[in-house]
């Protein structure tokens, strides 16, 4: 079968390779794969931004159809329709694992990073990874489960009331996700960009989201202050990874407001306003990836129409036109892109 490789470390080292179609072991699954997503860490990691156990097929966003399943696995079927979560191993005995938490597990081997992915016609997956998908969730919706559920992840992570005013900073993939998160809770959302963000921020709209803002164009604090009677927002959800917005989000919070990190920062020292988080007792929550509790309730979402992941999709490829899709991306008119195998 054909699959994307990244090759090495490094910008680029990502080709097209033939390799052997891989069979389920003891309690895995093999699926066949309908559609795989590109997530921001794949562009990450193919610019050499993010490390990868190379040589490694990437793609940890997928669903697909169970076409075989190995020694031990009673709980699915062939022709089950399905998605997995990107853990494929854990070391099952630290604290992080025996509270469910395997995000934080030190040994945690995930799909498409540290095991061969979904950019490829079939994959292999751990059975207790993988979830059924219900009955109004189709292949391509259930390919951005793994996006929504970090989203689910972080906005868990805070305490949001009904009409409790929150920020999304960043309307790309995981803001849009997570403001749709958090109109599902009952906040009222603003979710900012910039002008190049338009594509997006339109999405936004299209979306239902309460407010668009783009804050090249608007004050967005005169206008979170003008809702709020001067005391500012209860929650900042920053998606986009950018110093600038961090130190914005800080800023439009209310005393003993929320912070929540979502976004992956390109460098790893980033200066934060620690002034502000002392003398207004802001609440500052990180969040990384997601963890099986996330899976299931983000497939509701889908499910019940709180969250509208299908809408999202504005480019298909298949996986040997990468680089059209990289460009699509990188270029800002593209909001979230699926990927097919090929024979």
């Amino acid at each position: 079968m054909k699959a994307l490789v990244k090759t090495e470390l490094g910008f680029g080292n990502l080709e097209i390779q033939d390799k052997e179609v891989p069979e389920p072991g003891a309690y895995q699954v093999k699926i066949e794969v309908k559609y795989a997503g590109i997530c921001g860490s794949d562009i990450h990691t193919y610019e050499g931004h993010y490390k990868v156990a190379a040589p490694v097929t990437l793609g940890h966003e997928l669903s697909g159809e169970i076409v075989a399943v190995g020694e031990g696995v009673t709980n699915f079927q062939l022709g089950d329709r399905v998605t997995s979560e990107t853990t494929f191993y854990i070391c099952g005995e630290c604290e992080y694992c025996r509270a469910g938490d395997y995000n934080l597990c030190n040994y945690r081997k995930g799909l498409g990073t540290q095991q061969d992915g979904g950019f490829a016609k079939y994959l292999i997956a751990r059975a207790a990874s993988v979830h059924k998908l219900p009955e109004h969730v189709d292949y391509q919706s259930a390919a951005m489960t793994e996006p929504l559920a970090c989203t689910h992840h972080a906005v868990a992570k805070t305490e949001i009331n009904e009409g409790d005013i929150v920020v999304v900073i960043g309307p790309g993939p995981i803001g849009l996700f997570t403001a749709q998160v958090a109109k599902s809770r009952g906040a009222t959302v603003i979710i900012t960009g910039l002008t190049n963000d338009r594509v997006r921020l339109d999405k936004a709209k299209e979306l239902g989201i309460d407010y668009v803002v783009n804050t090249q164009e608007a004050d967005i604090k005169e206008f979170v202050n003008s809702l709020t009677n001067g005391y500012g927002a209860n929650v900042v959800f920053e998606c986009s990874g950018a110093v600038p917005a961090a130190k914005q989000g800080l800023d439009l919070l209310r005393k003993k407001g929320q912070y929540g990190q979502v976004g992956i920062f390109a460098q790893a020292d980033v200066s934060f306003d620690m002034e502000k988080v002392i003398q207004k007792e802001i609440v500052v929550r990180g969040s990384r990836s997601q963890k099986p509790t996330d899976w299931e309730p983000s497939l509701e979402l889908m499910n019940n129409g709180s969250v509208n992941a299908k809408a999202m999709v504005t480019h298909e490829f298949d996986i040997t036109q990468w680089e059209e899709a990289y460009q699509a991306i990188k270029s800002g008119e593209a909001i979230k892109v699926l990927l097919t195998p090929v024979d």
